[in-house]
Parts: C-alpha cells; structure tokens; sequence
C-alpha cells in the first residue's frame, strides 16, 4: 500500500474516492476477526467466572485511571505552555487500538484455546477509553482553552511591559498603509 501511494498516483486517487468504502471493510473485517476468536472461545469452553471478569474490568478502570492522571502530570511538566499538546497526548498516551491488538493477538495465540480470554482485556479497555474520554473532553476542553487565554493575555502584558509594540490598531493601520491597502484620507481645507 505505501510503495502503491508513491508510486501509482491512480491508485492513490482510487483509495481517496472510495476511502468510505475502505473504511467500512476494514471495520467489518475486524468485527469478523473479533467474533471468530470469541466464538471459538466459547466454543472450547473458558475458565474464567463473571466475578474475574469484572474484577478484571475494575482493575482496567483503575489502571486507565491511573495512566491518564500520570500522563497528564506529566505532559503539564514537558509542555508548560502548549495547552493543546498536552490534551492530544492525554489521549494519545492512553489510547490503545483494537485494529492492532486483536488481530495480534491472534496471530500471537493461533493456536491456544484461551485466546478469547486473552482479548477481552483489549476489548473492555477500548470501550472503557471511549467512556471515560468522553467523560473527561469537555473539562480538557475547558482547560485548553483558559489555558491559551491566560498564555495570550501573558504574551500580551509582556509585550506592552516591554514596549516592543504599539496598539493592534495602530500596527495594523502602519501595515496595510504600508502595503498600499488605506488611503491616506486628510483633507485640506
């Protein structure tokens, strides 16, 4: 697929007009993966109970919990002043996918019974991700943007401190006359 995009521009252009299409197959190629691993799981029979599944499902909502509150302390620290940088990497650092991990996975454990049970911890943490981002974005939201209007208002109060620049209107008014764009307006009497 990377040697075709570089090189055969048409296919490039062919993905692009039926990128909807691909994407759709790819989906229902992963259910398809998802539910012969459970189907041959059960199948055999498993040997975990409900009360270790929902241990199991605890301890994930515990550790994802634990992951983003690190991730975050820690991309605070690494990029003070890049409030979006720091919301992209909450998510990026906790997400993990189900695309890679389950046909992994698979490929990993063709051939063990238990490769079923082996999944679900990927299955319940995506969907647990999901939850718990959806519950955190807006507040995320929020502090990206107090953040970028107290980073603004900083930048601002540091410039006219310094008296590097002169008032918005009045660089903008030098710029376009500059430029040709205001005609000078005086009038003489």
């Amino acid at each position: 697929g990377q040697i075709l995009q570089h090189f055969v521009p048409p296919a490039k252009e062919f993905v692009k007009q039926y990128k909807k299409y691909f994407k759709t197959a790819q989906e229902c190629c992963l259910l398809f993966i998802i539910y012969t691993v459970f189907c041959k799981t059960f199948l055999q029979g498993m040997e975990a109970g409900v009360g270790q599944i929902f241990l199991m499902i605890a301890l994930q909502f515990f550790m994802l919990c634990v992951v983003m509150v690190l991730a975050w302390t820690c991309l605070r620290v690494l990029f003070r002043n890049e409030p979006k940088l720091q919301a992209m990497g909450l998510f990026g650092c906790t997400h993990k996918t189900v695309a890679m991990g389950v046909p992994l996975i698979n490929a990993i454990y063709e051939s063990n019974p238990m490769v079923g049970l082996y999944t679900l911890p990927l299955l319940i943490w995506h969907p647990m991700q999901l939850v718990v981002g959806s519950f955190v974005a807006p507040y995320v939201a929020a502090y990206v943007q107090r953040r970028e209007e107290e980073i603004s208002s900083t930048l601002q109060e540091e410039k006219s401190e310094d008296g590097t620049t002169s008032g918005p209107d009045e660089t903008t008014m030098q710029d376009e006359m500059e430029q040709g764009v205001v005609e000078d307006k005086t009038y003489s009497s």
